[in-house]
């Protein structure tokens, strides 16, 4: 019998990671047709925007939950976001992470551990959905998201702005869930699937 190809990923308890809060993060309040014009202008001037996430694993209940960031209590998000002008992947991911996950904001970034790219998600225009394919047809995406796996340490501090909610869900739950958690969250566990997710008792 051939060995096993999986990728191995260890995830500690929840109970190993301390949780607390920091100033609230400034955020805009727009509608939709706000948020299209707004990426309008942003691709005018830069180009293609590029968005990286975290996919954050801890255990609970003997089960691998996802860490998500909520605001509203209705929106969903993997920690991360937009990347500067010339900034790489991974100095732009830990710059996220210590900016919404960190006491911190001004870390050297080795507090984090990014791992591989799990996936890429594109927005083909303005108004579309994300789609995790990119048609030969489309010449000039207006986005791509970028999701890394990112290992977690056995103990670590989560600080995050009060107008944020860090919450661990569990994997089956965001399994092919879209109307809850959008297209690239509830596809996390299929890209999980060639890893074999070891829980780690402390």
């Amino acid at each position: 019998m051939a060995d096993d190809p999986r990728k191995e990923v260890d995830v500690y308890p929840i109970s190993c990671y301390y949780f607390g809060s920091k100033e609230a993060i400034v955020s805009r309040d727009e509608t939709p047709s706000d948020r299209i014009k707004r990426m309008e202008s942003n691709y005018a001037a830069h180009g293609l925007r590029t968005s990286v996430e975290a996919v954050l694993l801890v255990e609970l209940l003997k089960h691998p939950h996802l860490l998500l960031l909520q605001a509203k209590n209705s929106i969903f998000n993997l920690p991360g976001g937009r990347l500067r002008p010339g900034e790489s992947d991974i100095d732009g991911l830990t710059r996220k992470l210590s900016r919404k996950l960190s006491a911190s904001e001004d870390g050297d970034g080795k507090e984090w551990e990014v791992g591989e790219c799990l996936g890429m998600w594109w927005r083909h225009d303005f108004e579309t959905l994300m789609c995790p394919y990119l048609p030969a047809s489309v010449k000039k995406p207006k986005e791509c998201t970028k999701l890394f796996l990112v290992r977690l340490p056995e103990s670590r501090k989560f600080i995050v702005p009060e107008n944020l909610k860090l919450l661990a869900v569990p994997l089956s739950q965001v399994h092919e869930n879209p109307k809850t958690y959008g297209p690239i969250i509830s596809g996390v566990p299929q890209l999980l699937s060639e890893y074999s997710i070891n829980i780690v008792h402390i």
